[in-house]
């Protein structure tokens, strides 16, 4: 059961009063130093080695303004690598340049680093430090490797100058969360399935004090969750269900605390059903449950940070096989709260299973829902996957979704939610469809189908993860899956939700 979960040999982090010295050098592999972009010589002449430093300066200079100086190891000292910082646009950027900085300065294959500032402003100071330290820890972070031989990151320890704990918490709590939400994601699908997952949120909870339910299909039926059990009716398995987690961060010591529900679309594996999906499009299927990857390890971010609130976390789990009990277009299903659905395509398979979950957990009455899912094409073909497509009952909210994308560096754009784009989805014989025969605007009508299972009264956000996969990466993250959300909704949460 450990390997479903990431192993525990993430770098040491320390903490050091101390200043940039021939003494850190010395104890140091490598030590990475941030200073200005156009750095006056006396500067350079503060830092350890400074007659090398200064020497390559010259002569880099008289080209073009270097990115970075870079001294080599000695037997008295270990690496030095300065890194020009420019003034970034948005964070966004900060995260994509720490992230090149990184990726030149882990050639070095160094086992203990030392990073901090020199000359910069302490807000700058403490932006920069935590740009780059979630770079670090994103490109040295493991994922599932099932090689014979494997290559293990070299990088044991990260000693941090002139910081405290409290400085770098929020970036160590969303770094755990994102590596969690990648690392689920990433196992493939005969390791993590229903039931596997469904023992693995188990191991989570117990480890973070987390209370756990698991709904299964039984205890769906009872509760008329049709459309979550259409999905899940061509499974070979019964194992099928909705995790429900707790996270009680408030009503501890509060009666009238406030709740948060974070819900996530957990496909294990999407063939389409009936309407099965070609071989490219079926390739990455394993990882259309990365909504509830982020889901949950937003939770473990939030829970990390010990957040004042009380958080609950709707997992819907299933798998959307074909054989000869899978759903067909043309049924019509009805969900738990009596709404009735005209099916049209079963590769619409996660607003089924996520209008149920929605419903259920609405009747909980949180103060605020927020749902993740890999959900259309649509949003990717709109937004590429640069940026996730956000939606919400509440019209106010589009500054406090746009503002937390654009302080995380996960950026968000709010689509419309008109109600008009209802007569799109108006069915002749149920409630309404369950999308239209072609794609044109899905995103929207997946969340104006969504928004029939929110109770108006209910603050609701809808994430669709078209960044949740992206070749090359994204920001700081190295890897084609990335974990999007956990960092925008850490930022939400915790500056925008209930200001």
């Amino acid at each position: 059961m450990d390997s479903l979960l990431p192993q525990k040999n993430q770098p040491k982090i320390r903490y050091a009063k101390d200043s940039l010295s021939e003494k850190i050098l010395a104890t140091h592999d490598l030590v990475m130093v941030l200073v200005p972009d156009k750095p006056a010589k006396t500067l350079l002449r503060q830092c350890p080695r400074s007659p090398e430093l200064l020497h390559q300066y010259d002569q880099t200079q008289s080209q073009q303004p270097p990115n970075w100086l870079y001294l080599s190891a000695n037997k008295d000292s270990g690496a030095l690598l300065l890194i020009f910082v420019k003034n970034a646009a948005n964070a966004f950027e900060s995260l994509q340049s720490a992230a090149k900085a990184w990726k030149e300065a882990s050639k070095l294959s160094a086992a203990s680093i030392a990073l901090c500032t020199l000359d910069l402003e302490p807000a700058q100071s403490n932006i920069l430090l935590n740009t780059h330290l979630a770079a670090i820890l994103a490109g040295s972070a493991e994922l599932p490797n099932y090689k014979q031989k494997k290559t293990p990151s070299t990088l044991k320890s990260i000693t941090l100058l002139q910081g405290s704990s409290a400085d770098f918490a929020n970036t160590l709590a969303t770094h755990a969360g994102n590596h969690l939400a990648r690392w689920l994601t990433a196992l493939p699908p005969n390791t993590l399935h229903c039931e596997s997952y469904r023992h693995a949120l188990e191991q989570l909870a117990q480890q973070h004090g987390w209370q756990a339910e698991f709904i299964t299909q039984s205890a769906l039926k009872k509760h008329k969750a049709g459309a979550f059990l259409a999905v899940s009716r061509a499974n070979a398995h019964s194992h099928a269900g909705i995790m429900r987690l707790n996270y009680r961060g408030g009503s501890h010591n509060n009666k009238t605390a406030k709740k948060i529900t974070l819900i996530g679309k957990g496909i294990c594996f999407d063939t389409g059903g009936i309407n099965l999906k070609s071989h490219k499009s079926m390739y990455d299927m394993h990882t259309d449950m990365q909504g509830s990857a982020v889901a949950v390890g937003t939770l473990l971010a939030l829970t990390l940070l010990k957040v004042p609130v009380d958080i609950e976390c709707w997992l819907a789990l299933t798998e959307n096989e074909i054989g000869p009990n899978a759903y067909r277009p043309q049924e019509v299903i009805t969900a738990s709260n009596g709404v009735t659905i005209q099916v049209v395509h079963s590769d619409a398979e996660g607003r089924m299973v996520l209008a149920d979950t929605l419903a259920l957990a609405a009747k909980h009455k949180p103060n605020l829902m927020i749902d993740f899912a890999t959900l259309t094409g649509a949003c990717v073909g709109a937004l590429t996957e640069r940026m996730s497509g956000a939606f919400s009952n509440r019209s106010e909210f589009r500054d406090s979704i746009e503002q937390a994308g654009c302080i995380s560096g996960e950026r968000v754009w709010s689509f419309p939610m008109d109600a008009d784009f209802d007569t799109e989805l108006e069915s002749p014989v149920a409630d309404i469809m369950q999308c239209t025969h072609d794609s044109k605007g899905d995103h929207i009508l997946a969340a104006r189908f969504l928004n029939r299972f929110v109770p108006e009264h209910i603050p609701w956000i809808h994430i669709d993860l078209s960044s949740a996969n992206k070749t090359g990466g994204l920001a700081h993250i190295p890897t084609e899956i990335t974990g999007f959300g956990v960092r925008w909704a850490v930022e939400f949460i915790t500056h925008h939700s209930f200001n």
